[in-house]
């Protein structure tokens, strides 16, 4: 395991949680362990782990991202994501209603009812 593929494995735990990343690992397969190793050493190691971006900022700009393009399996993994990060409600909020101006008014929608349904699973007040 290369230096940036442990760092990645260690950026990604801290941000998704050791049970996901446990889950994760154990389904994977010899097909898609090339795949997955590719993502945690790229968007882990080289993205998410420099520091020149808080986690709490970094998680805004995913979120903003996956609800533009609509990935919304992708974006409920990082709104969970949001209580190890340090994004608030409050954060979610503003970066959707970003989304509804630069990406449309249908992925903001759909994006707040996915955000309403895991903040209510978290305990939050929405």
């Amino acid at each position: 395991m290369s230096e940036r593929l442990k760092q990645g494995d260690a950026t990604r735990r801290k941000t998704l949680g050791e049970d996901h990343v446990n889950r994760s690992r154990k389904g994977q397969t010899d097909f898609d362990q090339p795949f997955l190793d590719l993502i945690t050493e790229a968007a882990w190691g080289h993205v998410w782990s420099r520091d020149t971006i808080p986690p709490r900022e970094r998680s805004m700009l995913t979120l903003a991202l996956l609800a533009g393009l609509g990935n919304w399996e992708e974006f409920r993994l990082h709104l969970r994501a949001t209580a190890n990060t340090g994004c608030t409600a409050e954060d979610i909020r503003e970066v959707l209603l970003h989304v509804a101006i630069y990406a449309g008014v249908p992925r903001a929608n759909h994006a707040f009812k996915i955000a309403r349904e895991i903040l209510a699973e978290r305990g939050e007040n929405v």
